[in-house]
């Protein structure tokens, strides 16, 4: 028998329209020489095309656009025993169901919080700076002001909202620079903070003492509208807000009001609920408003190193090695 024949048999369904980003050829050569992929590629909803697919598949590589693995798709996917998943969140596609097969799930959300991280940051330096307030004033003014006053980067204060992925990574790159760096998160630990490198504090300290305040908690009942009129208003003046979370973390009808009564205050919001804003959305007319769609985000070429990491842990799988990247069931509610 031929090695080929030893090979567990895995399938690949997501999107069409990244998939090419996410599992770029070099990255689809080593899965193939891992595993028997076929010729088949498919989206979600051309699985009923190809019943026999599923029906064999071991090992599912997935990433946006993934099938949601409920009971009726896993009757239908008796020999599936690990699901690699090229994107960050996972909540969306897990089910009771899933769970109780205990069948292993690896998530890129450590691959996809580099570009985040990385975006967060340069927010949070220019925001330190006050960029965005003082190229208002040039615009308006038609002129420089003299010698601006902006907290900088020399000991001035950041804050975190939440210490996942992306915010322990944000953490990081702030410990390059002199400043000192606050977090709100309840689910973090002492250990974690101290690891991370930041102060743990209250969410009405961290707003009303940080110069900048940036969102990374994960969307959940508990964090729906958390960021509200009142943490808004006690921003310090010439503040700036990043959000690259969850748009529906932020009240945005009371960030209205604020923005529009502190012309000091801007808010940086590269996620919005709903997304795009609605056309009438005042978030679209307030100078104080930076709107981006989803740049934060692996765009591109960032989205192969979602792919590379699957590869990674899908030869750590067949090797019988720990998976680096799996998603642990008592977590998973809390993950965004």
């Amino acid at each position: 028998m031929d090695e080929a024949a030893h090979r567990p048999t895995a399938l690949l369904v997501m999107e069409e329209e990244r998939r090419a980003d996410v599992y770029p050829p070099e990255v689809l050569a080593g899965i193939d020489r891992l595993v028997d992929r076929g010729s088949l590629s498919l989206t979600r909803h051309q699985l009923d095309e190809h019943p026999d697919a599923l029906r064999r598949a071991e090992i599912l590589l997935t990433g946006w656009g993934a099938p949601v693995l409920d009971a009726a798709f896993l009757a239908r996917a008796p020999a599936l025993r690990a699901v690699l998943v090229a994107a960050g969140s996972v909540r969306h596609l897990t089910t009771p169901a899933f769970w109780a097969r205990g069948i292993p799930i690896v998530s890129a959300a450590a691959a996809n919080a580099v570009p985040v991280a990385e975006f967060a940051l340069a927010q949070v330096l220019l925001g330190l700076k006050q960029t965005h307030r003082i190229s208002r004033e040039v615009a308006r003014n038609r002129g420089f002001p003299h010698d601006p006053e902006v907290p900088g980067a020399y000991r001035s204060r950041v804050g975190l909202l939440g210490l996942g992925h992306i915010g322990r990574l944000v953490a990081a790159h702030l410990g390059r620079f002199d400043v000192e760096v606050l977090a709100t998160d309840p689910l973090a630990s002492a250990d974690t903070a101290r690891e991370a490198g930041v102060r743990l504090v209250g969410v009405e300290e961290l707003f009303a003492t940080c110069h900048v305040v940036s969102l990374h908690a994960p969307l959940l009942p508990e964090t729906r509208g958390v960021v509200g009129a009142r943490l808004l208003a006690s921003l310090l003046p010439g503040a700036t807000l990043v959000n690259t979370a969850r748009g529906a973390l932020v009240d945005e009808a009371a960030l209205a009001d604020v923005l529009r009564a502190r012309p000091d205050v801007t808010a940086v919001l590269d996620v919005t609920h709903p997304e795009p804003p609605a056309p009438d959305s005042p978030l679209y007319d307030l100078p104080n408003t930076v709107l981006t769609p989803h740049l934060a985000g692996a765009l591109g070429a960032e989205r192969h190193r979602l792919g590379h990491l699957v590869l990674d842990e899908l030869d750590r799988l067949l090797r019988g090695e720990p998976l680096r990247h799996a998603v642990d069931p008592e977590r998973a509610a809390t993950l965004a």
